[in-house]
């Protein structure tokens, strides 16, 4: 028997591959998936089931691809209606994988076609569960992303607390738990660092299986503090309800090298966004005017999602030499799948070129120590979201948050100087491109952001301070 977890950090997301006797079933496969196909042929092993634990909010699955490519029937639990060829499975089903077998458990809650696989070996004995979004490390599914005209937010989490409490938790202790995301997924809110562990220490350690806790009591913790999903979650979820594009048609659209010229006229000539994935630190310095700097070194995937609404939405890319097909595969990853090129070596070819580039000042944050003794009441902005800024910010600033960038534009002055920081430089270097491509350019970057300016030992409060410029 083999089980392996093949966790991508970037997406926090646990994809598994599961073998016995030469047979392998592939549970919540990532949009690529040839590695899946080339695992089970160097084990000599056949691709027998993809098994969905629920419709991915935050991920475009690569059920559909891997299904093509293997003939393995896509798998999910009761309530699942798909636009393509699936086995709805009934609650209790069992299916059978070499000399294992995998049990379909009903968990509805998160979504209402969550469903957790329990692994039995050969003895019989329950050993693993691959438990989705319906238990994380430390947390349960967010039970808001599915609510419906007839759910409420209530309703499901109502529903998660008896899946818990009546398939899951009435499982042994040593069983171990494999779920879809770690910490750093916005599909929970209290994740652990870590990917797997007991039953039994979760009933000790995570909050939503607390002994004592009543439903109510699960409803109202649950549902308490939950952040607004990015805005992709929905788009990615129809994508997989309803099919997409082969992820090979995505690369081969995106596999165009441009010239400065030839990127050039494309940008002018199809009203593309120009997304350059570079880091911070080395954007500031030079970039194609009228770019979005959203490094791939950050959380690339979300911040996409986030500040690029339309998954439809040309895009054109700069990014470092060689990381061209890491680029465009990590955004077909989350459904942005109309990448049509990218500059042909990089911006070094750009600058080459002789064309226009722009720059982002940046200070390191002695500097702005020294500033912020000299001027008198300077603008501080932190980009930060709102929990993080009440925890302790620099005295005096504002706080408008980079997920809302769009709709706080207004309130980022025209005519007077200000700084902008984060937490370390990646959110405000995102803050900083899109001010400069919407004409905004009275600004310094603190480079660092929060962590260099306490280490720089300038005055902080945990006092919330207005979110918005007062006119």
């Amino acid at each position: 028997m083999k089980i392996e977890q093949i966790y991508t950090g970037c997406l926090a997301q646990g994809a598994y591959y599961i073998e016995s006797e030469g047979e392998a079933a592939v549970i919540d496969p990532l949009r690529e998936v040839q590695p899946y196909i080339n695992k089970a042929q160097r084990n000599n092993a056949t691709i027998k089931y993809v098994f969905e634990t629920h419709f991915h909010a935050d991920f475009v699955s690569g059920h559909i691809d891997l299904s093509q490519k293997t003939g393995a029937p896509i798998v999910y639990g009761p309530n699942a209606v798909t636009g393509f060829d699936a086995h709805v499975a009934k609650d209790g089903e069992e299916f059978q994988l070499g000399k294992l077998k995998i049990k379909v458990l009903h968990t509805p809650g998160h979504t209402m076609e969550s469903t957790c696989y329990l692994l039995i070996d050969e003895n019989g004995q329950e050993k693993a569960l691959f438990s989705g979004d319906t238990l994380f490390i430390g947390d349960v599914g967010r039970p808001d992303l599915a609510q419906k005209s007839d759910l409420t937010i209530n309703d499901l989490a109502g529903f998660l607390f008896d899946s818990l409490r009546n398939k899951v938790m009435t499982l042994p202790d040593d069983v171990i738990v494999y779920p879809a995301h770690g910490a750093g997924s916005a599909c929970g809110k209290n994740m652990s660092k870590e990917t797997t562990d007991t039953l039994g220490n979760q009933k000790q350690t995570n909050y939503a299986l607390r002994a004592d806790m009543s439903k109510e009591q699960f409803i109202k913790e649950v549902t308490d503090g939950l952040s607004k999903p990015p805005q992709y979650f929905p788009q990615n979820v129809m994508m997989n309800k309803q099919g997409y594009e082969s992820i090979d048609v995505v690369m081969n659209r995106a596999a165009q090298a441009l010239s400065p010229e030839a990127f050039e006229a494309a940008a002018n000539e199809t009203g593309a966004v120009l997304l350059d994935t570079r880091n911070a630190q080395v954007f500031n310095k030079g970039f194609v005017p009228n770019s979005t700097n959203i490094g791939l070194n950050g959380q690339f995937a979300p911040w996409v999602g986030a500040l690029i609404p339309d998954l439809k939405q040309e895009i054109l890319l700069i990014t470092e030499k060689g990381q061209e097909e890491e680029t465009i595969t990590r955004l077909a990853r989350v459904g942005y799948d109309f990448v049509i090129g990218y500059l042909d070596g990089g911006f070094e070819s750009w600058e080459a070129s002789g064309k226009e580039i722009d720059t982002v000042e940046s200070i390191d944050a002695t500097e702005f120590a020294t500033r912020l003794a000299s001027e008198e009441a300077p603008l501080v902005i932190d980009v930060r979201r709102p929990g993080e800024f009440s925890a302790e910010h620099v005295d005096g600033a504002i706080n408008l948050p980079l997920d809302y960038i769009d709709e706080n534009l207004s309130e980022f002055p025209k005519d007077k100087p200000f700084y902008i920081h984060c937490a370390g430089g990646y959110r405000s270097m995102i803050a900083s491109s899109i001010l400069k491509a919407r004409g905004i350019d009275n600004f310094i970057d603190i480079n660092g952001g929060f962590g260099a300016i306490q280490k720089a030992g300038i005055k902080t409060t945990d006092f919330v301070c207005p979110s918005t410029l007062k006119k």
